[in-house]
């Protein structure tokens, strides 16, 4: 009977472990307001075209719920670049869905109106070719893409590094 009571146990352990597993995989998150802060105490500034953060309309820039890797990956990049950046895009409705998504809070969109940011991301990361949308793709040393699309560019963070 000890060896029936010890798989009985394993048996309604290991749903609790998967789970537990699954929650601890999941990107650390921030508030619009806590990632405001820390873009604003680095310099990095943002707008939008309805002049609102509300994630539930697309003229807005928000940052609820955006991965804490993403925010830290922008700043390490305007660091690096010593570009002024100007968000865009963040987590609001009304961009591509997808794993590696706005909505999930991978990406942020870079105002190229200053040519520092072009200038910058062809001079120091690697071309990787096209997305399916003819968007030119660059990849930094850290991994993290950079895909030019018409005003802006579409910045993808995996880590919070350049």
């Amino acid at each position: 009977m000890p060896h029936l009571r010890t798989l009985l146990v394993a048996s309604l352990a290991a749903p609790l472990l998967l789970t537990a597993g699954v929650a601890e995989s999941a990107p650390a998150k921030y508030t619009h307001a806590a990632a405001a802060k820390q873009f604003r105490a680095a310099g990095v500034s943002w707008s939008s075209s309805g002049n609102c953060s509300d994630w539930n309309k697309g003229t807005c820039t928000s940052f609820t719920n955006i991965n804490r890797t993403t925010v830290a990956g922008a700043i390490a990049f305007k660091k690096a670049s010593r570009c002024a950046v100007v968000i865009t895009g963040g987590t609001e409705r009304g961009h591509s869905s997808g794993t590696y998504s706005h909505r999930n809070g991978y990406k942020v969109d870079m105002s190229v109106k200053q040519p520092c940011l072009d200038n910058w991301i062809k001079g120091h990361y690697k071309a990787a070719g096209k997305r399916s949308d003819g968007a030119r793709l660059y990849k930094s040393p850290n991994g993290n893409v950079y895909a030019r699309e018409g005003s802006h560019w579409d910045a993808t963070y995996y880590n919070g590094r350049a």
